[in-house]
């Protein structure tokens, strides 16, 4: 699960001076009304845990536990490689995960990105568009944030390829309860952006749907065109 402030972030990753797209978003007062909820909740439960997980848990050892979380995840990553014919990649993926896991004492410690095995992040919304499912309508989920059609289907089939669905409740609920607050701590202070914004909403719209297309063109998009309604 992501906070939908993730979007900030994706945003200030590079987006910020792609094309603002008009996407497909019909549902738009439910949207906004689901935005302000997520934004109520964050304010009153998420964002004082994670300041509060900031505040008791010293930095390296919340890095050591987001990269532990990062490399049981990569799995997921592979899956999707394969799954859109990155096969050069899936073996570098491959790779990376198993030096993680082995020598990385399960993810603990990160060897292969000192040796240049960068990371990579794959998920199957990113899979069905480069077969050429289209991105659908705009959604923002309640806790999840934003979302599109394409996307929401994508998360779901991706859960069957997360470790933690196949691990015991006593081992799954406690280390996705951390994944949660650990993300959302890396994000604090970011509110900044949206508080900024004439209208929070649609800048979140934009930098979700410009980063979404970043990843799904790994990073070198075509120039502008109209994918939404397909």
């Amino acid at each position: 699960m992501r906070s939908c402030i993730l979007a900030v972030v994706m945003l200030i990753a590079g987006c910020a001076h792609s094309p603002t797209y008009a996407p497909e978003d019909p549902l738009e007062p439910v949207n906004r009304a689901v935005y302000a909820f997520n934004n109520t909740a964050d304010r009153w439960v998420l964002k004082p845990v994670a300041q509060a997980y900031v505040a008791a848990v010293p930095a390296e050892i919340r890095s050591t536990a987001s990269r532990f979380l990062g490399n049981l995840l990569y799995p997921t990553t592979i899956l999707n490689d394969l799954l859109q014919g990155k096969f050069a990649q899936a073996g570098r993926d491959t790779t990376r995960f198993l030096l993680n896991t082995s020598f990385g004492l399960g993810g603990l410690l990160d060897p292969a990105t000192r040796i240049g095995w960068t990371e990579n992040r794959e998920d199957f919304g990113q899979t069905l568009a480069v077969w050429g499912v289209g991105d659908g309508w705009f959604l923002m989920l309640p806790f999840l944030g934003p979302s599109t059609n394409r996307d929401l289907v994508g998360r779901g089939i991706d859960v069957f390829a997360h470790p933690l669905y196949y691990a015991p409740p006593e081992v799954a609920i406690p280390l996705e309860a951390v994944d949660i607050v650990d993300t959302r701590a890396q994000l604090l202070g970011t509110e900044q952006v949206l508080a900024q914004q004439f209208d929070p909403y649609a800048f979140l719209r934009s930098a979700y749907l410009q980063r979404r297309r970043g990843l799904i063109y790994d990073g070198n998009p075509p120039p502008e065109e109209d994918d939404w309604g397909e």
